[in-house]
């Protein structure tokens, strides 16, 4: 990552020191990565054409000025990533003795509308699980792929970082590691444990053959590498088009079709809760208005008075 314009050497290395922080200790996706260090990079340009030359210097003002120019040409929902991105980092800076006080701490996130997550119904996820052609090595790799993201609802970032180790077929469960590397089990039901055990015997092998490494990634590309977050995007992509009148879908919304449809077969909400890997009860909230609404869609449909 570099910088447009050449940064004092403290601040450089302060941001680095994050940087390394973010990806070793707190484990964050690459792309979260990449929007922090964006957000760190715009504040930073504003600071120095304020003539502060140090994060030390920085006052509660400064933020907030920072903030309201951002807040005029972007949405409420970047602006709000933007302060969680100054408060972690001057959090962090606070923490190692680079400064004294938090000055994004007392900036309000702006009030954000909460869309209900789409998710798909049974017989669209039935197309899209039987959609990869298993006569092949990559369609017996889709095919897993699939079943486990709908089967366990990981999010895409802790499906493609599985090892093969992290599986254990017989109870027909995975760890996976989330966010803030807190470390989790998921369950995989019968279908999945399938799909990977035909997998892993019969095309994993094959894939694997052109890779190196010591590594034993459970999802491989044609290289023999472990696939990446777009890659997944691609292979889902791939199939929606494959499936005539299908709705566009990402790998979060098939892990939101993991928690809705949990939610209507009676699942406890602190259940799926742990299950997704939330931290506050409150994310995992959003479900129950989406279950609501489909209940309320089949009463109307289906009632004769209604």
């Amino acid at each position: 990552m570099e910088q447009p314009i050449a940064w004092p050497p403290m601040i450089d290395h302060q941001v680095d020191l994050y940087m390394q922080y973010l990806a070793v200790e707190k484990r964050v996706s690459h792309h979260t990565l990449d929007h922090y260090y964006s957000d760190l990079e715009q504040f930073i340009a504003f600071m120095l054409s304020e003539a502060r030359t140090s994060f030390s210097e920085i006052t509660h003002i400064d933020v907030r000025t920072f903030v309201g120019r951002m807040a005029l040409h972007r949405e409420k929902k970047t602006i709000a990533r933007k302060i969680s991105a100054l408060r972690s980092f001057f959090s962090f800076l606070r923490r190692e003795g680079f400064v004294e006080t938090n000055p994004a701490k007392g900036v309000h996130l702006p009030k954000l509308e909460r869309r209900l997550p789409g998710f798909l119904y049974l017989d669209a996820v039935e197309r899209l699980m039987n959609a990869p052609d298993t006569s092949t090595w990559l369609g017996l790799r889709d095919k897993a792929l699939l079943e486990l993201l709908y089967a366990s609802g990981v999010r895409v970032s802790e499906c493609v970082g599985l090892d093969v180790s992290d599986l254990d077929l017989d109870v027909g469960a995975a760890i996976v590691f989330g966010k803030g590397a807190k470390e989790r089990y998921v369950l995989l039901g019968a279908p999945a444990v399938n799909a990977l055990r035909r997998y892993l015997s019969d095309a994993w092998p094959l894939l694997r053959q052109k890779g190196a490494g010591e590594e034993r990634p459970l999802f491989l590309n044609h290289k023999g590498t472990r696939l990446s977050d777009r890659s997944v995007r691609r292979i889902l992509d791939k199939y929606v088009v494959q499936l005539a009148g299908m709705q566009k879908v990402s790998p979060h919304m098939l892990r939101h079709t993991f928690a809705t449809h949990l939610l209507d077969h009676g699942a406890d909400l602190r259940v799926v809760q742990e299950l997704l890997g939330h931290a506050s009860l409150s994310s995992t909230q959003i479900y129950t208005h989406t279950t609501r609404e489909h209940l309320e869609r089949v009463y109307t449909k289906a009632h004769p008075r209604a």
